[in-house]
């Protein structure tokens, strides 16, 4: 470690979030490494680095130099940790055994036909083998693919970034990695909610169709949510 990320670190480690990005920015090789070891596993790449950005910025709040080792050595496996944390508690939707059910019959269903027809099947194709409503079959496979970035627009066409704020290039990432640490500070039916909208693109219909609830309940969970991740990265 440079004598400069030394200074840093101690600066970071008092509250200051511009020592906290050029740390995150001059390790960002040391991250990414980590991350690759999760490679297609479900999860995008880039929400990978910043959930390990995340396991980063806790090495910085929970490192101290008497520990007589190397901070890398003491970040890598905290930066491990978020991501399999992440991706042991299924990332951050719980949707219902009813449709991880359907999911797997369809992928049955998908399989089969690939090979029965030489190419994908159609929605129509898998509806008639599935015996599943082509509506049904989409939102089934949205909710339980791989979720997606950010700036992925929910239904409605806005992301997570134009409801929170309109943040600079040069903040972007340290905003991102804060944000994934805030949602998951909600509680579950909003992380369910705030995945819904805006990891999988869902509207709010389908939104409630996929947790159980109304389409009102589900908008009274996603403001309250997003009110909640307001107050949070401002703290």
């Amino acid at each position: 470690m440079t004598e400069l990320d030394v200074a840093d670190l101690r600066l970071a480690r008092k509250g200051d979030r511009d020592a906290a990005e050029r740390l995150v920015e001059r390790n960002s090789g040391l991250i990414w490494s980590v991350a690759r070891r999760f490679f297609g596993r479900g999860v995008d790449s880039d929400d990978l680095f910043q959930l390990g950005c995340v396991g980063f910025l806790k090495a910085i709040d929970g490192f101290d130099e008497r520990y007589g080792t190397q901070f890398s050595t003491y970040a890598v496996p905290k930066i491990s940790g978020e991501i399999r944390r992440f991706l042991r508690d299924d990332g951050a939707i719980k949707v219902s055994r009813g449709i991880k059910e359907q999911a797997q019959v369809i992928r049955t269903a998908r399989g089969q036909l690939e090979q029965q027809l030489g190419r994908a099947p159609t929605l129509s194709e898998l509806s008639a083998v599935t015996g599943l409503a082509p509506e049904d079959i989409a939102m089934a496979e949205t909710a339980t693919g791989p979720t997606e970035s950010l700036q992925r627009e929910s239904g409605d066409g806005f992301t997570l970034e134009n409801v929170l704020g309109d943040y600079s290039q040069e903040e972007r990432l340290v905003e991102q990695v804060s944000l994934k640490e805030a949602i998951r500070k909600l509680p579950e039916k909003e992380q369910q909610v705030i995945a819904l909208r805006y990891y999988h693109g869902m509207t709010q219909d389908a939104a409630a169709r996929v947790i159980g609830v109304s389409q009102v309940q589900v908008s009274r969970l996603e403001k309250r949510a997003i009110e909640k991740l307001r107050v949070l990265l401002e703290a």
